[in-house]
């Protein structure tokens, strides 16, 4: 069974898109093949230097750097959300594979669960 984990929120704020990082994570140190998708606002997990002092949080890119090392399969995000909300491509974390349609992408797996 497969599992893609969205999420489609910001970063900072809320604890849900911290929470399905947990889950993907879990389910990778567990052989279940897991993937993530960043969709809508959710992409700007997906910045390079970010800053998160001001809300009292380590940065998301750390976090994410380790998705390799739990044995997360792919890291996805949404290419229009993408364009909108990182017009600069050099600042997106290296690794990621954008997708055109994301309601493609999830019939490629047995489950998909929303963040929050």
């Amino acid at each position: 069974m497969t599992t893609l984990i969205v999420i489609d929120q910001a970063p900072y704020g809320s604890w849900a898109g911290r929470e399905a990082l947990d889950m993907v994570f879990s389910l990778a140190a567990f052989d279940q093949p897991a993937a993530l998708l960043f969709t809508g606002v959710g992409v700007n997990w997906l910045r390079t230097a970010q800053s998160a002092k001001g809300v009292g949080q380590k940065t998301v890119e750390k976090n994410l750097s380790a998705a390799p090392l739990f044995g997360v399969e792919k890291i996805f995000a949404e290419q229009e959300a993408c364009e909108r909300f990182m017009p600069d491509t050099s600042s997106r974390l290296a690794g990621i594979d954008l997708v055109a349609s994301v309601k493609n992408l999830m019939t490629q797996y047995d489950h998909v669960v929303f963040a929050g």
